[in-house]
Parts: C-alpha cells; structure tokens; sequence
C-alpha cells in the first residue's frame, strides 16, 4: 500500500469515525489537538488503525507522534515492517 492510500483511509475513517472536518487534517497539524483525543479515543483509533491496516500499535508507536504527518509516516512503517 503506498502512502497515499494510507493518508486516504486513515482520513477517511478520522472524518467518518472521529468526525473530524477534512479542513482540519493538515500534515503538520497537531495530532492530538485536532482530534481533541482523550485516553479511550486513543484505544478507538488504534482499534481503527488495526482494522483497517491489520497492524498492531501500542502506546510506546505514539511516543514522538505529534503530527498527522507523523502518523501516517507510523502506519506506513508499521505496514512495510509487516510485509
């Protein structure tokens, strides 16, 4: 999967499960901010990720994610480790 199909359904599910406006996902965006995620949130997007990625986060994968750039470039990683 290339990276734009990654940032394609990860925004996808962002507006439809998390109801984020699109105008709001930015890839130097504040992750955190933008989203407005409190800890059970975290547990839905990482539930989101591996449902549609089949690859597993744990919490340590968000030490240093801060951005939506950030995050997608961890959901790539975490696919091509996989593969």
């Amino acid at each position: 999967m290339n990276k734009e199909a990654i940032i394609e359904r990860v925004n996808g599910f962002l507006i439809d499960e998390f109801e984020v406006d699109s105008d709001d996902i930015q890839f130097e965006a504040n992750l955190k901010d933008t989203l407005g995620l409190d800890s059970l949130d975290y547990v839905d997007l990482v539930v989101s990720i591996e449902s549609n990625f089949g690859v597993k986060l744990v919490e340590g994968d968000f030490v240093g994610i801060d951005t939506f750039k950030s995050f997608y470039d961890l959901i790539e990683n975490k696919i091509k480790s996989k593969a």
